[in-house]
């Protein structure tokens, strides 16, 4: 197969916590001289592009901003085409609440009245914001969420992500989101194959989830690849309706898993 594109998740399989994971920044050299064009994808959405590309360059992986997408820039882009002369009231971070106001979203102060209730991960929840939740959507606010993670990675372990906060928010209401933006929804996948521009079946994506990163590339055909540097364990392959193609120790094994010149 002669590969364009790659979708690659970020924590947990190009990094952990504050170091690059070995072998990572040489398997996406050998990506670019095998002529596949890498695109970094992460379920994180309080980081702006600009951000994650400060980032990576930190820990010695080239990468533009435009080679950056994350459920904050989907949810940010969605909300941009769909709603922008609604107003926005979010319970997030405020590096979310930046990338709205730099798409020129109009962010509401109260719950009350609001167009667009949409919830994410910020390490400042607490009860109010389950009843702010509550009066937004008792009065008529479309509801989103960010991404679906529940858990995420944390310097002493695991810790709860958006995706615990929204279904508080939701259970607190009885409701659903009407969407859930980041990885693997249909407009992440969208997204991810937009910045690549490349055929779904030229492109693969590797990440340490199985129900968000695994799951975008079964979706929208493309090949997949789990590293076991994350989240996912064999057991949980063992265990899951999503089946990835490959399954290998980390990124530093893909270009020869798939056959990638470029060494």
């Amino acid at each position: 197969m002669d590969y364009e594109g790659a979708v690659l998740d970020l924590d947990g399989t190009v990094y952990r916590g504050d170091a690059a994971l070995p072998g990572a920044a040489d398997a996406i050299d050998r990506f670019r001289a095998a002529g596949v064009r890498p695109l970094f994808f992460s379920n994180n959405p309080t980081k702006s592009r600009a951000a994650y590309a400060e980032r990576l360059s930190g820990l010695g992986i080239d990468a533009t901003p435009e080679e950056i997408l994350s459920a904050g820039t989907v949810t940010t882009e969605y909300l941009a085409s769909e709603h922008a002369s609604d107003t926005v009231f979010l319970i997030g971070d405020e590096g979310l609440a930046a990338q709205f106001d730099a798409a020129g979203l109009e962010l509401a102060n109260e719950p009350a009245g609001a167009d667009v209730l949409v919830v994410s991960w910020t390490d400042a929840f607490d009860y109010d914001d389950l009843v702010a939740g509550y009066k937004a959507i008792a009065s008529g606010a479309t509801f989103y969420g960010t991404d679906p993670d529940r858990l995420i990675p944390a310097a002493d372990g695991m810790a709860p992500g958006s995706g615990a906060i929204v279904n508080a928010v939701g259970g607190t209401a009885d409701r659903e989101p009407e969407k859930t933006l980041g990885k693997p929804s249909a407009e992440a996948r969208r997204a991810a194959l937009d910045a690549l521009g490349s055929p779904a079946e030229r492109c693969f994506v590797v990440g340490d989830r199985l129900n968000t990163d695994i799951a975008l590339g079964e979706r929208a055909g493309m090949t997949t690849v789990l590293v076991r540097t994350g989240i996912a364990t064999d057991d949980d392959v063992e265990e899951s309706d999503v089946r990835p193609d490959h399954v290998v120790d980390s990124l530093a094994e893909v270009p020869d898993e798939l056959g990638l010149g470029g060494a």
